[in-house]
């Protein structure tokens, strides 16, 4: 078994769950890098990974099926590295009304976005034999009540709880974290208009950066006295 450590990043061809891929990089994990539909940037976030001086594996997988994160963890068990970190990155963000939203676009809102980390969680915990740290990634809209995506909202909402569950379930072995980013990066679904409007509300007037959320990952593995937090990231979005 190697002695570098192993970071697991679902979602993490793109956006920010390329961000934590290259951060956690940087301190010296081994990547196994997930992904679902997007092959070409899983390939060039591991091009950046590697290019650190780090192994990385691009795995593919569709978290909403159980047969699949099965199929993850085993590829992980084939790896020569022990897993220390676990970061639920994946997800989806179905826009909708909740008079309209159809029982599909909800279902698999949950299932990536809730279900998925739970499984996540479960099958990295017996791979944590010296313990480790897994850590969701919810949004500052847990704590909102946003009309026009209802399934995340709630989805990331249950995971919030759900990181307060895992991590008094799974101390002191284990600690459970989340960061809860605020705007960052503009979704399909917003116009540059409303982006602006939104940065513009904002007590800081602007959005993060990638860095800057990535670096709560970084607080988080450096401070093992937090378990069952989440590390709000959102520029006072929060406030209004």
């Amino acid at each position: 078994m190697s002695e570098v450590p192993l970071a697991l990043v679902t979602g993490g061809a793109h956006r920010l769950g390329r961000a934590f891929g290259l951060a956690l990089a940087r301190q010296g994990f081994a990547i196994l890098l997930h992904y679902h539909h997007s092959e070409e940037e899983a390939a060039a976030a591991a091009d950046a990974i590697r290019a650190l001086g780090m192994p990385v594996y691009p795995v593919q997988a569709d978290l909403t099926s159980s047969t699949n994160i099965e199929s993850l963890f085993s590829a992980l068990d084939a790896l020569p590295h022990s897993l220390k970190v676990l970061v639920n990155s994946a997800a989806v963000m179905p826009p909708g009304d909740v008079r309209t939203l159809s029982a599909g676009d909800f279902d698999v809102a949950i299932a990536l976005n809730l279900r998925a980390p739970f499984l996540c969680a479960q099958e990295a915990a017996k791979r944590m034999e010296d313990g480790g740290l897994i850590v969701n990634v919810t949004d500052i809209g847990a704590q909102k009540a946003w009309g026009g995506f209802p399934a995340y909202t709630v989805s990331k909402a249950g995971l919030e709880s759900l990181t307060r569950v895992l991590a008094r379930s799974l101390a002191p072995r284990i600690r459970v974290n989340a960061i809860a980013p605020g705007l960052v990066l503009p979704s399909d679904y917003v116009t540059e208009e409303e982006w602006n409007r939104l940065v513009e509300r904002l007590p800081l007037k602007r959005p993060a950066s990638v860095a800057e959320i990535a670096s709560a990952l970084e607080f988080l593995l450096e401070n093992e006295y937090i378990t069952g937090q989440t590390i709000v990231v959102d520029g006072g979005y929060s406030l209004l």
